[in-house]
């Protein structure tokens, strides 16, 4: 970070220092009993409240988790500790993030192994939008990791902190994984998993880089940290955003592939229903290879072959192509063969 836009950032008369960070990052320090408690006890109830706002699909319940879900505490730890170069800090925070996350993963499995088998996990929203991260949500997740970086290392902004809670998600993600691993959707849980593991990664690359401002500053006529270190640290940092964000472009670009798809293809079907009075495409979805089109209609439906050789330019080989309808109709056109 530029000097004159560090100032600026962190001006020196709100700086905190680096003691009064540890005191609040490092669970090992000071009462740490106390601190200890406090985490583990909040952990669990915010753990429980999440996978309970997931499964009712309760957006309120879901954000009271995270306000009150103290795993930013260690993950924020660990930036500290790699900024400061602070011996096996980094590494106690880290411990407490791996083993806080297996507890809320596991909560989530009990829950996911009660759930009834009519449960569609695929109509929760709560479920779906954290199943299926982009590369947007790793932007959003670094911005919000400097904003709780910043509100941390600043005394008169440390009110932003709540909203920077909600917005950064920690908690629901692996409450997702583990209703996901509870109801047999090791796919579903990957993708929650991703989730977590892109803010977890956003959070210390951006916590990393505003407390070594403060490190620095700390560190002026010492002994400072020499700038070697720090370059490997920033450099193993960046490895593991790519690393992550690799799997996110590669999500993103299958969803805006698969957008545009369902588009041409409502296109091309709401053509083809035009041929019967009254009738309207509801709904475009793709559900593994089948290609499942909804349509509103008061009677019956064209011949389905037309609507197939109409899509023969739109959609890929081997597509099936299903149609249902509100009379009851459930068609299955045939698979998209090749011009």
């Amino acid at each position: 970070m530029p000097l004159g836009l560090s100032a600026r950032v962190l001006p020196d008369s709100q700086r905190r220092t680096i003691p009064d960070l540890v005191d609040d990052l490092d669970l090992t320090s000071g009462d740490d009993r106390s601190k200890r408690s406090a985490f583990w006890t909040m952990l669990t109830l915010s753990a429980l409240i999440a996978t309970a706002g997931v499964i009712t699909d309760s957006t309120a319940t879901v954000i009271g988790a995270m306000i009150i879900a103290p795993l930013s505490t260690p993950i924020m730890g660990i930036a500290l500790g790699l900024a400061t170069r602070e011996p096996g800090a980094a590494a106690r925070s880290s411990r407490y993030v791996v083993v806080g996350g297996l507890l809320v993963v596991a909560i989530g499995t009990v829950f996911g192994w009660a759930l009834p088998g009519s449960f569609e996990l695929l109509s929760n929203g709560q479920i779906t939008g954290r199943t299926s991260p982009g590369l947007l949500d790793l932007v959003a997740a670094v911005a919000t990791g400097f904003a709780g970086a910043i509100a941390l290392a600043r005394r008169d902004v440390s009110a932003v902190l709540p909203g920077v809670a909600i917005a950064i998600s920690l908690v629901p993600p692996l409450a997702v994984v583990g209703v996901c691993l509870g109801d047999r959707a090791p796919a579903l849980a990957f993708g929650a998993l991703m989730l977590f593991l892109s803010n977890l990664v956003a959070l210390v690359l951006a916590g990393t880089l505003v407390f070594t401002v403060l490190a620095y500053t700390a560190a002026k006529g010492t002994d400072a940290p020499a700038g070697a270190s720090h370059r490997r640290t920033y450099l193993t940092l960046v490895l593991a955003t790519v690393v992550v964000a690799v799997p996110l472009l590669a999500n993103t670009v299958a969803t805006l592939y698969l957008s545009l798809l369902t588009g041409r293809v409502e296109e091309v079907a709401s053509t083809w229903v035009e041929q019967q009075p009254g009738a309207s495409v509801s709904t475009v979805n793709i559900s593994g290879t089948d290609l499942v089109i909804e349509v509103q209609t008061p009677s019956g439906l064209p011949p389905v072959d037309e609507l197939l050789d109409a899509l023969r330019e739109e959609v890929p080989q081997g597509v099936r192509v299903v149609v249902t309808s509100t009379v009851g109709e459930r068609i299955d056109a045939g698979t998209v063969e090749g011009t």
